[in-house]
């Protein structure tokens, strides 16, 4: 039985040409705060439920709260101790609603890509005209208030239709965080529009890993130093990603804060490390999609 939908090609690791990163890198560390907005009364979905307890939570959008008052504010002292920018995964709602978080971002030289505009509003179930609408007031939105043309793209909640990397790569962006499939980036082609598939780790999110897995903080930073080893390893012979996605409300705890901080330590700690934002990483493959891609590694 065959899928009358393929978005890309399947690509098995061992038989891919050489990606050779800036420096000769062997492995490209991408840090992702998510940094989230969600409403009192969000809108209904029928096709996704994100919250648990009924509308209006107030424990939980509190909690949420702390990591834009003051878990990012902790994350940006920490990155920046280590020379780390963020690759911000941003509701563009923050724009409007927290300006100043949106300063900080742009005076720590951090990358704005959309996480969509509230992390309570879904892309299942919209239209073609709604989703395009959704990609263009998330370009619209970060020009204005940063200055920066938006690279990169992560659906709210992690809600992207069969289409949504399609309208993407038509619109221009560059690269989406939406699949979870590989440890490099991978090139999707449609029709003459490029986008790259950016590494996104649920492994070593923090989100999962702490509130789903139950890791204890020594536990998650001893995953992150393997994850670390074994893609550092893999990357003498093709460059490899270390994804890091991380939600300041969770990693911004104070009794959490040093697992980052140690991570950091020990990942730059190494030589061969290429300090890198997603737009960095997209940039680098589109200039050598033919080469590494061969053109023909999308629908």
């Amino acid at each position: 039985m065959t899928d009358n939908f393929t978005l890309f090609n399947y690509s098995p690791y061992n038989r891919r040409p050489q990606i050779r990163w800036p420096d000769d890198a062997r492995i490209a560390l991408v840090v992702v705060p998510n940094i989230e907005y969600y409403e009192y009364n969000p809108p209904g979905n029928s096709r996704y439920q994100g919250w648990e307890r009924p509308a209006p939570d107030i424990l939980y959008l509190s909690h949420r709260d702390y990591g834009n008052r003051v878990g990012l504010h902790r994350m940006m002292s920490v990155m920046e101790r280590y020379d780390v920018r963020g690759t911000v995964s941003l509701n563009v709602a923050l724009c409007d609603h927290m300006p100043e978080i949106i300063e900080d971002c742009c005076n720590q030289g951090w990358e704005l890509f959309s996480h969509g505009i509230y992390n309570t509003r879904y892309m299942y179930g919209l239209t073609e005209d709604q989703e395009r609408e959704v990609i263009r007031d998330s370009i619209a939105s970060i020009k204005k208030h940063s200055g920066q043309d938006m690279a990169g793209w992560l659906s709210p909640s992690i809600t992207p239709t069969i289409h949504t990397t399609r309208y993407l790569a038509e619109a221009g962006v560059k690269y989406t965080c939406d699949f979870s499939h590989d440890d490099r980036p991978i090139g999707i082609e449609f029709s003459g529009s490029r986008i790259i598939s950016m590494p996104y780790s649920y492994e070593i999110n923090d989100y999962f890993a702490l509130n789903s897995y139950h890791y204890t903080p020594e536990e998650y930073l001893d995953v992150i130093k393997r994850q670390f080893d074994q893609l550092y390893k893999e990357g003498e012979e093709s460059g490899t990603v270390l994804s890091l996605p991380l939600h300041p409300y969770i990693i911004g705890q104070p009794h959490r804060i040093n697992i980052l901080d140690q991570a950091l330590d020990y990942i730059t700690g190494h030589s061969a490390v290429w300090r890198a934002t997603g737009r960095e990483v997209a940039d680098h493959c589109l200039a050598h999609f033919d080469e590494y891609y061969g053109g023909n590694n999308g629908r």
